[in-house]
């Protein structure tokens, strides 16, 4: 907690905010935060993290986003698609690196238009592509970072060896960024995204490209930056990854907003899925009859009703002499939720 927040630094340490609640500072005390205090006063204060209204964006005849309207509150989001659907254009957007062709966007309340140093002062970006220089070794790059953020160069030195150390380079920084693997290449980009302590990094496909053990070293570090108070947005387009890390999704499709939600409220299906253990379609016939829809693939029955679902189709089974393996309602996943939303709208 000390690495990233500063707590048992001095408060004048000139790379952390001047709010005593970005220093983990009880207003008006002096008193250090516990570290859930941190968090949980860290992302009251940014409420409304990213606002959008009407924002489109167009290369040419090509319609990278299309009237996307969001309302996000901090935390760890995810913003997911496939390739192509918009979210490098938007988090471009949202860094101020892109003016839109049309409509606004706020981050932490600044106009991504008009307030874009102040902006780029208080985030991270872990860009997707290949950029870092390979005759720098890792402690140089990431210092050379803290220092473009503000960090005096002394405590720049510091804090890269801090930084490194969290992402799990801490012996192999003084090394050549030439030499490094893909995966570490990865963890030095996320370094520098976060070296002078961001209100939120924007971080663009971080595991692409990673063997199963980076991933997994990579999403632990994301969860890890949420629980610390840095709100992430995180792009990807593996649906698991994001559902696993982010407590807040956003999904594009086509340059489309298809759903922006909690992930948590997406609950459970409303459909029951019955698995039985004869020929399902005396069962399925009794079911069409009561006005309920019944799919079915095998000898498995997803049933939909109106009414209570469950008494239904236990009377089913009973009056059809039908015998049941298994029942009940599957928890619905970020892949259930974008096929449903987004997949009509293709076929329209």
């Amino acid at each position: 907690m000390q690495i990233l927040l500063g707590i048992g630094t001095d408060a004048s340490s000139p790379f952390f905010d001047t709010r005593e609640v970005r220093r983990g500072v009880v207003p008006g005390t002096g008193l250090r935060m516990f570290p859930r205090a941190v968090q949980e006063a860290r992302f009251a204060w940014m409420s409304g993290l990213i606002v959008t209204s009407g924002l489109t964006h167009r290369f040419g005849d090509v319609v990278a986003l299309a009237d996307v309207s969001l309302d996000v509150p901090s935390g760890r989001i995810g913003l997911v698609g496939a390739n192509g659907a918009g979210k490098t254009t938007l988090i471009r957007i949202l860094l101020g690196m892109l003016t839109p062709t049309r409509g606004s966007a706020q981050v932490m309340g600044l106009d991504v238009r008009h307030d874009t140093l102040a902006l780029r002062s208080r985030v991270g970006y872990m860009p997707e592509d290949a950029c870092l220089p390979a005759a720098q070794t890792a402690a140089d790059f990431v210092a050379f970072a803290a220092e473009l953020a503000g960090i005096p160069a002394a405590d720049s030195r510091r804090r890269a060896s801090e930084i490194l150390f969290l992402v799990g380079l801490h012996e192999e920084r003084f090394r050549y960024l030439g030499d490094f693997s893909t995966g570490m290449l990865q963890r030095v980009k996320l370094a520098q995204a976060i070296v002078h302590d961001p209100e939120v990094t924007f971080l663009d496909e971080p595991a692409a490209g990673l063997d199963p053990e980076g991933r997994e070293h990579m999403l632990e570090l994301i969860i890890r930056l949420g629980e610390f108070g840095i709100s992430v947005v995180y792009s990807s387009h593996i649906l698991d990854d994001v559902e696993r890390t982010c407590d807040w999704v956003v999904m594009l499709d086509g340059g489309r907003l298809v759903r922006s939600g909690p992930i948590a409220a997406m609950g459970s299906e409303d459909a029951v899925t019955v698995e039985v253990l004869d020929d399902p379609q005396a069962f399925v016939r009794w079911l069409h009859e009561r006005g309920a829809k019944a799919d079915v693939a095998g000898r498995s029955v997803r049933v939909r009703f109106d009414g209570d679902p469950f008494n239904l189709v236990r009377d089913g089974l009973a009056a059809t002499d039908t015998g049941v393996r298994r029942m009940g309602r599957r928890a619905r996943t970020l892949e259930d939720a974008f096929i449903e939303d987004a997949r009509p709208r293709e076929a329209t």
